[in-house]
């Protein structure tokens, strides 16, 4: 299979409705625009939200709440269980997960370790912050943890 081969699925798309061609195509004339008024024209229509010079629903309710989004502080996040691909006293950082593929990216705060599964392997653990039970079964595992 080769690029210029694909095709969308059949019936997938619909041929553009070609408007102004005349009385026969069913969107002549006007172009299905009706006559006159503000939709008639070019760049005409109101904008999103607008009630015709009424107070907008959005503007009438009131802001509610509290979002944390500006301070949040976004991890990398990476279970016990995934560090079972590395051999015995391997020294496992963001940047070897990052060559082994087992995560995507680093994100602003560095990797977060969960202690979701279990580790059968004795490692040294270097990572900006672990969950209690990440640790345990890291020790528990002989291995080392090393917050970064």
């Amino acid at each position: 299979m080769n690029i210029q081969s694909l095709r969308p699925a059949e019936n997938s798309r619909f041929s553009q409705k070609r408007l102004g061609r005349g009385i026969g195509s069913g969107v002549g004339k006007t172009s299905g625009k009706g006559h006159k008024g503000q939709n008639a024209r070019s760049g005409g229509g109101v904008r999103v939200g607008f009630e015709g010079g009424q107070m907008p629903l959005i503007r009438k309710l009131p802001r509610r709440g509290f979002t944390n989004a500006p301070f949040r502080k976004e991890y990398s996040i990476i279970n016990v269980s995934d560090l079972n691909k590395f051999d015995d006293n391997t020294v496992v950082d963001a940047k070897v997960l990052l060559e082994n593929g087992i995560i995507s990216k680093v994100e602003n705060y560095g990797v977060k370790v969960l202690g979701n599964g279990e580790l059968t392997k004795k490692l040294t653990v270097r990572a900006s912050k672990f969950s209690e039970s990440a640790k345990k079964k890291i020790i528990n595992a002989n291995g080392t943890v090393e917050e970064v």
